[in-house]
């Protein structure tokens, strides 16, 4: 399959016109076919290793996104925006996660197990008996930090407005979503919809500092 790049001034228009929304509009849903496309777009992030730690929790019923409001500073974009996207890692990964690892890869690329010996010590070796191990719930908060900028990305390419909040209280996250009982735990959350009309931040200019002044060239 041939890629069809997205042109350069589109991805730079919408990376200029999207921003940390403030205000959302609760009269606005996601379209099915965009929240679909915005899901694969997820569940697409890249990973180490393509271990993918995580599980994303997609909320749309209104009365836990209300109960979510007192958990995160009270700001309102939780209730107002369409979907609340909280992002979780897998706590403790483990053997039994590389093994369910390794075994989809048998699944999708129709592989000997055999043959994934190597990957399965490298795997060992780092992240389950490693060094990585001693850290490795740090570990799986980077990776799930992949999958919010590239939630965020996706979005402003399909139009859809985004507020990236870690203005929350992850344990209360986990206890009224039942997250811990699963071996999971809330690191980030984002909210996805469209922009209230009168949102004053959404015509403020953005503030970067210059490209020379970020990027090194050797």
């Amino acid at each position: 399959m041939h890629p069809q790049p997205v042109a350069n001034d589109v991805l730079l228009r919408q990376l200029q016109w999207r921003y940390a929304t403030k205000k959302f509009d609760p009269t606005q849903k996601i379209p099915v076919a965009t929240w679909q496309t915005l899901e694969e777009a997820l569940v697409l992030t890249p990973s180490s290793y393509g271990m993918q730690p995580w599980k994303f929790i997609v909320i749309t019923d209104s009365a836990t996104k209300e109960k979510l409001v007192p958990f995160s500073w009270g700001q309102r974009q939780i209730a107002d925006g369409s979907h609340l996207v909280v992002f979780a890692i897998q706590n403790n990964v483990g053997q039994a996660e590389m093994d369910r690892y390794l075994d989809r890869i048998v699944e999708v690329r129709g592989v000997a197990k055999e043959a994934l010996a190597p990957l399965r010590k490298m795997l060992e070796s780092d992240i389950i008996q490693g060094p990585r191990s001693k850290f490795v719930n740090e570990w799986a908060a980077r990776q799930v930090y992949i999958a919010l900028g590239n939630f965020m990305t996706a979005a402003a390419l399909v139009g859809v407005d985004t507020c990236p909040m870690e203005g929350i209280d992850p344990a209360k996250y986990d206890e009224l979503l039942g997250l811990a009982k699963r071996g999971l735990a809330t690191a980030v959350a984002c909210v996805a919809g469209y922009r209230s009309a009168d949102d004053k931040y959404a015509k403020l200019a953005k503030v970067r500092f210059k490209v020379d002044d970020m990027i090194e060239r050797i």
